[in-house]
């Protein structure tokens, strides 16, 4: 997939932008808080119908002002044009269409432009929550999978209705219990099957992104952690209906599930430098290109890095840098405050590159010497 044309109309600080894209290397450089990160937020709006930081759409809208736009024009790898259109006025909902034909439900979309983000928050993946990691999970399984996504929606809704019957200060009808946790426990079990299958998968292919990053100096692994391998899942939500009762929500099941993150057989988060944990998801982010490439509908995704070189040292850089501009990756989107790294990957790019000026929401197109 590439997208070849940006517009942007009030979306956070670009109050109006049109760009013509590189169909391989894009680089947007400027200082931080002007706007970069906000180009690439609306590449990624395009593909997953939201913003990455934000779930709130109307906070998206520049300030003072009513509405957004954002619209994108692709051609995919069998050379067919695409356009994307997204718009919403404060107060209403937004609409989102494709090829001028209006979505009835956006999880349609979800899929149809894969995409790989690799930013500073994913250090998140590692220092953060259980709920940061299977968001991974969800994010890429449901680029490829639509019927994951529709699984993960049913299981969702069951496990809502559960707990509210769970926070009831009357004793739960019994038979409404036994319908909620039956649907938990058959969306959870495709749920977990899917998972497991994609961390089988992803595995090698991180092991060895790492390892060519890092030069063989460490060994990393990945295990997912799921209630379901103790047993059928609805055993094992009935199991302690008593407990769940006392807390008022559900405490076992895939919304529970993890993934750890291992180097050299030891937790990450204890063991890992600020250098390995960048390496780490750097790694696992460039896995999961090659992965969804493999896997979503054969169409190669796009790659967004934003300010990715910090706290790397510049042999981890070089690698990084001869890895992404080799004819392994499709069309790239870069961000930096660095000229001299943005200069690095530039004179190692062979391809087309197009280099972008951003100051305070204002984007201008650079000559190609850096």
């Amino acid at each position: 997939m590439i997208l070849l044309k940006l517009s942007i109309i009030n979306y956070k600080n670009i109050r109006t932008a049109t760009l013509d894209m590189s169909p391989k290397m894009n680089c947007f450089i400027g200082h931080n808080g002007v706007g970069k990160t906000n180009v690439l937020d609306a590449v990624y709006y395009l593909s997953f119908c939201r913003s990455s930081n934000n779930p709130i759409d109307s906070q998206v809208i520049s300030h003072n002002q009513d509405f957004f736009v954002v619209e994108g024009d692709y051609l995919t790898d069998e050379g067919e044009p695409l356009s994307v259109y997204c718009g919403m006025k404060r107060g209403t909902k937004k609409h989102f269409k494709r090829n001028k034909k209006e979505y009835k439900r956006l999880s349609e979309h979800i899929g149809l432009i894969p995409l790989v983000v690799v930013s500073p928050a994913d250090t998140m993946l590692i220092d953060g929550g259980s709920e940061d990691r299977r968001r991974l999970m969800d994010m890429v399984i449901s680029q490829y999978d639509y019927a994951y996504l529709e699984a993960l929606t049913r299981y969702a809704k069951a496990l809502q209705q559960r707990n509210a019957l769970l926070k009831m200060e009357d004793e739960p009808d019994e038979e409404m219990m036994n319908i909620w946790e039956e649907q938990m426990a058959a969306e959870g079990e495709t749920i977990f099957a899917k998972r497991d299958e994609f961390v089988k998968e992803l595995t090698p292919i991180f092991q060895t992104y790492y390892q060519n990053i890092s030069s063989n100096r460490e060994t990393v692994g990945l295990e997912y952690i799921s209630h379901c391998r103790r047993g059928p899942l609805l055993d094992v939500i009935r199991r302690d209906r008593h407990k769940d009762r006392a807390v008022g929500y559900s405490l076992h099941g895939v919304h529970r599930d993890d993934l750890e993150f291992t180097l050299d057989g030891h937790p990450m988060k204890r063991e890992g430098s600020q250098g390995q944990n960048k390496t780490y998801v750097i790694a696992l982010k460039l896995a999961q290109f090659d992965f969804l490439r493999r896997t979503a509908s054969r169409t190669t995704p796009l790659l967004l890095l934003d300010d990715i070189f910090d706290k790397l040292d510049s042999e981890r850089v070089e690698k990084i840098v001869r890895l992404v501009a080799g004819d392994g990756f499709g069309q790239i989107f870069i961000t930096d405050t660095d000229r001299k790294h943005l200069a690095d990957i530039l004179q190692n790019c062979s391809h087309d590159y197009k280099l972008f000026h951003v100051d305070d929401g204002e984007i201008t197109e650079k000559e190609r010497d850096v």
